[in-house]
């Protein structure tokens, strides 16, 4: 088992330090720490801001996903899913949110926007060859399992 600890830094006295909302949960939640309400038209896009940096051990990310009732209720999901925060990164965390609704959406201070998912990285060797060994798929894209 890879336990490890994820260092957060509130950088917005409104921020909520991520959690699970039941134990065992993969994903932590995280929350919308501005002041004002965010409203996302149909079709638009936000950033969402949640007021913590986080320090993630060497060797793993932390992958941002959306939550399922924010997508089914209303529309809400991650643009870039899932988004990565790298070890190295220091800054915010931000959330990007769109709104695939016809309907506008209203994020208030303190909503739940997103899950914070720590995943392992393994370390990748690169290795140029001049040819790949066979496959029983070889060079078969999109669509060509069926």
């Amino acid at each position: 088992m890879h336990d490890i600890t994820l260092k957060v830094h509130k950088l917005n006295p409104a921020a909520h330090l991520p959690k699970r909302a039941n134990p065992g949960d993969s994903g932590l939640d995280l929350t919308y720490a501005g002041q004002k309400p965010i409203v996302i038209w149909a079709g638009m896009r936000a950033l969402v801001p949640t007021g913590i940096a986080l320090e993630v051990p060497r060797g793993w990310e932390i992958q941002i996903r959306p939550r399922s009732g924010l997508a089914l209720k209303h529309g809400i999901t991650v643009l870039n899913t899932p988004g990565t925060i790298d070890s190295g990164y220091r800054g915010e965390v931000g959330v990007i949110l769109i709104n695939t609704s016809q309907e506008t959406v209203t994020i208030k201070p303190g909503d739940k926007i997103a899950q914070a998912v720590p995943a392992w990285v393994p370390a990748v060797e690169v290795e140029e060859v001049e040819e790949l060994s066979d496959s029983v798929r070889g060079a078969g894209g999109f669509g060509s399992t069926g």
